[in-house]
């Protein structure tokens, strides 16, 4: 069976990176199956860029499994 890819953010289309999937999925609905790129999640988050990727790390550290 192959692997499993997610296509690109649900709102511009931008290739996705692990730490994008999890924070959505985090963020919005573990169980998602469309995400979004960081920069389309801080929008709609009303947070900033740097904030997201701060928390990714603190959710890598802490051992979160989305991450």
């Amino acid at each position: 069976m192959a692997e499993w890819k997610p296509e690109g953010c649900l709102e511009c289309g931008r290739t996705l990176t692990g730490e994008d999937v999890g924070l959505t999925k985090k963020y919005i609905n573990r169980g998602s199956k469309s995400f979004y790129c960081i920069s389309c999640l801080a929008e709609k988050l009303g947070v900033t860029e740097d904030y997201l990727h701060k928390r990714a790390e603190y959710f890598k550290k802490i051992g979160c499994a989305l991450f």
